[in-house]
């Protein structure tokens, strides 16, 4: 019997698959746990659909996150804060300041977990960073660390 499946199973395969497998197990199993449905004509025309869908909105996000990360490149965002003796600064710059930052600077949002820093800024000064907008896509941008009047 030829179904496809709804969800991952382990060993058998992804989401989204069309696959053939024995007619009991997919009467038994998968059809009334909801994880695969039979592979009629009208089932896999759907399916085509939705992966189509999916595709679109993808290189959608995709485009939108090349927009962003061009943006970013041609910025250097500004963090006031303040510092002591040395240019040490009394805290520390987290990812968290950053994404609030640019945000009230450019009115662009990033989640803070997209921000890629290796430690904590600590010092003032101007400081590269990367932020992941999308798996394939990387923002670099300048972060300038100067110390509070």
């Amino acid at each position: 019997m030829i179904v496809i499946l709804k969800k991952d199973i382990k060993g058998t395969g992804k989401a989204g698959d069309v696959i053939k497998v024995s007619p009991g197990y997919a009467r038994n199993m998968l059809i009334p746990r909801g994880l695969a449905v039979e592979a009629t004509e009208g089932n896999v025309r759907n399916l085509e659909k939705q992966k189509q869908i999916q595709r679109e909105n993808e290189a959608e996000e995709k485009a939108k996150a090349e927009k962003i990360a061009d943006k970013l490149s041609k910025v250097s965002v500004v963090i006031k804060t303040k510092a002591g003796e040395g240019g040490r600064l009394f805290g520390s710059i987290t990812n968290k300041d950053i994404s609030e930052a640019i945000e009230e600077q450019l009115g662009i949002k990033i989640d803070r977990r997209k921000i890629v820093l290796d430690s904590p800024i600590k010092e003032l000064g101007q400081v590269s960073v990367e932020a992941k907008l999308y798996p394939e896509v990387t923002g670099k941008f300048t972060v300038e660390v100067k110390e509070e009047a």
